[in-house]
């Protein structure tokens, strides 16, 4: 009990300056570049409130007006690269205390992805990473710190061709013993799918399909947890 009071209080004392933001996506290994075919917030602070607009693509993310669409073909492998600071210093991607899930979604645009604002029921979830040892508590957040900031997904090559948000989502858990505590880091890119089939994933809506409530969103990971459920339901696979 001792050391799990501990541990929340060490989580707490370094959550005001280990923020982060999603800054580069690579295409089949190619990067992209720097907050290219990215929205952009104005700055690294979580996402505290489920019922927020701010959860779809963070702050000021409802639209892509001057940022950039990349091509990709379907299949294509995408790595989200994510960085605390505005460059690749070799410090934590991360801070290693930001224990969490990493999830990724993606919605099809009615027309253009940059004006698309990605709300109601639109969101596919394509990969989703916990809770991956109980017994040395290792998470989704320490692999991604060990892969220097990256995580990648296959794109279902069964999607429809045209043009898309990303969404890639880190859930910080280190302060999430109440509502709200969770700290959502969210990163939004812009593709546009060449190729492609004529799947019709299922949806959720993002704000809308998380509750305070949903215990992968508030929980207490310094008890001994056995075991995660990340929020947004099951993956896709295509």
């Amino acid at each position: 009990m001792k050391l799990a009071l501990l541990s929340i209080l060490a989580a707490a004392a370094i959550s005001a300056n280990a923020h982060f933001t999603m800054q580069y996506i690579w295409v089949n290994g190619e990067d992209q570049g720097q907050n290219n075919d990215i929205r952009v917030p104005p700055n690294n602070n979580p996402v505290t409130d489920v019922t927020s607009k701010d959860l779809t693509c963070n702050v000021n993310g409802l639209s892509g007006s001057g940022v950039s669409t990349v091509s990709i073909p379907a299949g294509a492998n995408i790595t989200f690269e994510w960085h605390q600071h505005a460059q690749r210093t070799g410090e934590d991607a991360i801070s290693g205390g930001h224990k969490g899930p990493v999830q990724v979604y993606i919605a099809k645009a009615p027309s253009t992805a940059d004006s698309f604002d990605g709300q109601g029921e639109v969101w596919t979830k394509i990969y989703s990473s916990g809770l991956l040892n109980s017994q040395s508590q290792e998470w989704a957040t320490d692999v991604v710190n060990a892969n220097n900031g990256k995580h990648s997904v296959v794109i279902p090559s069964s999607l429809p061709a045209g043009e898309y948000l990303l969404r890639a989502e880190i859930i910080a858990l280190h302060v999430a013993q109440s509502y709200p505590g969770a700290q959502f880091y969210i990163g939004c890119a812009q593709v546009k799918i060449t190729g492609g089939g004529n799947a019709n994933p299922p949806k959720i809506a993002l704000p809308g399909a998380y509750k305070s409530s949903d215990p992968g969103i508030t929980v207490n990971i310094y008890n001994n947890l056995q075991s995660y459920t990340a929020p947004g339901g099951a993956v896709w696979s295509g």
